[in-house]
């Protein structure tokens, strides 16, 4: 009698968890993105066509894994000039991003959303969620990419 009244009590706590703590349970199936990204190493390689270089990633067995799994970034809204349903988004602030600051490719993804984006201000922390496209040929795109993304916090 006395364990069938701790499970009860433990369901009730988890029950009172999940109403109270939605947003906690929701996010936690997701990966979050950039612990991971950080941990990729890039080489600095000629574009003969362009004849630039680019630094491109080595994506190693521990980051194919995760091709096509949930992952999650917060950061910064970086504004370009592209489809409405395609956005960058940034670890570090427009002033210190990879594009403008110090910053390396690890630490901005793009993120093609199922709609349009809504309206959002530079350096606007968002929660971005998708799943994770690799890119280590097309310099048109970032190397991070969510597809089937969805702004889940802005």
């Amino acid at each position: 009698m006395q364990r069938t009244g701790r499970r009860i009590y433990r369901g009730y706590i988890l029950i009172f968890a999940l109403l109270c703590f939605p947003a906690a349970f929701a996010q936690s199936g997701a990966v979050d993105g950039w612990p991971i990204f950080a941990k990729v190493k890039f080489t600095s390689r000629l574009f003969k066509k362009l004849n630039e270089y680019y630094l491109v990633p080595f994506f190693d067995q521990r980051i194919t894994s995760l091709a096509g799994t949930e992952i999650t970034v917060k950061g910064h809204y970086i504004p370009f000039d592209g489809p409405r349903d395609q956005i960058i988004i940034s670890k570090s602030p427009l002033a210190s991003c990879f594009f403008c600051g110090g910053a390396g490719p690890e630490s901005v993804a793009e993120a093609i959303l199922k709609s349009k984006a809504p309206k959002l201000k530079s350096d606007q922390t968002i929660t971005v969620k998708g799943k994770l496209k690799l890119n280590d040929k097309d310099i048109n795109h970032m190397n991070f990419i969510l597809v089937e993304a969805e702004i889940i916090e802005n």
